[in-house]
């Protein structure tokens, strides 16, 4: 976007890059206004929201646009008339539709790009400045324009929370354009880490090899709670029928109701395991169901939920077993990186294999669980929430317990698959040779 003679063929003054950020910034902010607009006003014009006109409609796709960058929205629903005994009501909606947060992360992850090619790695912070200035100062706009006696929201929350998805885009794609870290932030970190000594590359070695395979563990288990997740979903298909009969919608509606249970995907995932882990979810005060155990109340009417398992799961304590494999698979994944400094430090030290061998499988399988765990809690206080008033103030996973049995369940698959790893590995080169020869 820089305005040169070679370019336009009209001789003038280079854009700013703050200003080039701020115009990349409004890009992202019109056309992610716009797609949280369309499935709003297409169920007004269906006459879904009744006898509304455009500005209550403008509004509510405001809010809408700020609960998808995480902006926590406060409820209130007043008392009907004076003197009654229905009392005034108020609650939060933080429950946040991740599966729509990805649009803004991928708009500011082509601004990011476009940032980091007009720029130097001296003077990118200049670009990154202006789009988060401009998006900061339309989060604040549509904070304050947006805010009704019945929704609303903290003028500062909607100023800076956006900033978290879109500067989360913008550094993933600088970072994508620039192909390095060191390119982005201008420093050598290659040349950094051959000052250090020998044994502190080792450890660093080791230490990023254990958060990769945690890393593995996680996704193995969230790929696992996918296949649990979409057996669910066709098993109960026809309950999930028959709310969206029940619901009343027409195609219009029915598909907004698609949309917005998209949205919340992950967050179904990453509850799906909590289900399997033992974990359990959290579907309301005083309801929680698990593997091990469900005791669910009244649920409202969204046909995804109509898949959640009921009655007496004699296969329940089965899925426990998802973290496990996952576990097994990084231990795996942690032999075949050849990384064990620990393992081999400790065999220098102590010459019996018969000790050495166990206590670094033990002492790989808890700092591999540790860290699957700690990013399985993660991801369960970004799923968790509020879906505004009544029981449902508590949704989703307690972080603390995600941590504990995801990270006790991947760490007995760790051990596990860190012993099982040499014999894999070995099966596998001879199979390769085998074939070679033939």
């Amino acid at each position: 976007m820089k305005l040169r003679a070679d370019q336009s063929g009209i001789r003038g003054l280079p854009m700013p890059l703050w200003l080039q950020g701020a115009v990349e910034a409004i890009q992202a902010i019109i056309i992610s206004a716009v797609l949280a607009l369309v499935p709003i006003v297409a169920v007004w014009l269906t006459g879904g929201l009744g006898a509304w006109g455009p500005e209550p409609v403008a509004r509510l796709g405001g809010q809408a646009w700020l609960l998808v960058h995480g902006v926590p929205l406060s409820l209130s629903v007043a008392a009907p008339a004076a003197g009654a005994d229905v009392p005034a009501e108020a609650g939060t909606l933080s429950l946040i539709p991740l599966g729509l947060t990805l649009v803004p992360i991928l708009l500011a992850w082509r601004s990011g790009r476009r940032l980091a090619r007009a720029s130097y790695a001296d003077n990118l912070w200049q670009a990154l400045a202006g789009a988060a200035a401009a998006y900061a100062a339309f989060g604040f706009a549509t904070g304050f324009l947006c805010r009704t006696p019945q929704v609303g929201g903290g003028l500062i929350a909607a100023a800076l929370t956006p900033l978290a998805p879109f500067g989360l885009g913008l550094v993933i794609g600088a970072r994508r354009e620039a192909g390095s870290w060191t390119r982005l932030i201008g420093v050598d970190a290659v040349d950094w880490i051959a000052r250090t000594g020998q044994y502190s590359r080792w450890a660093g070695s080791y230490v990023w090899a254990v958060l990769r395979a945690g890393l593995v563990a996680l996704l193995g288990s969230l790929a696992l709670s996918g296949l649990l997740l979409a057996a669910t979903l066709v098993a109960h298909w026809a309950q999930i029928v028959t709310v969206y009969e029940a619901v009343g919608a027409d195609p219009v509606g029915g598909a907004a109701l698609t949309v917005a249970q998209l949205g919340y995907a992950p967050h179904m995932l990453v509850w799906t395991l909590g289900w399997a882990s033992g974990a359990g979810v959290t579907l309301g005060a005083g309801s929680t169901a698990g593997a091990l155990a469900t005791a669910v109340g009244p649920l409202p009417p969204v046909p995804a939920l109509a898949a959640l398992p009921s009655g007496e799961l004699l296969l329940g304590p089965a899925a426990l077993v998802v973290p496990v494999l996952a576990g097994v698979l990084a231990g795996w994944w942690f032999v075949r990186e050849g990384e064990d400094h620990f393992d081999e430090w400790l065999s220098i030290k102590v010459r019996a294999r018969w000790f050495t061998a166990p206590v670094s499988a033990l002492f790989l399988g808890a700092l591999v669980g540790a860290a699957a765990g700690t990013l399985a809690a993660g991801l369960a206080w970004l799923t968790g929430g509020s879906a505004g008033m009544g029981r449902f103030t508590q949704l989703g996973v307690d972080p603390l317990w995600m941590l504990v049995w995801v990270g006790a369940e991947t760490a007995v698959g760790a051990c596990i698959g860190y012993a099982l790893g040499p014999w894999l590995e070995r099966s596998r080169a001879e199979r390769e040779l085998a074939a070679t020869s033939l």
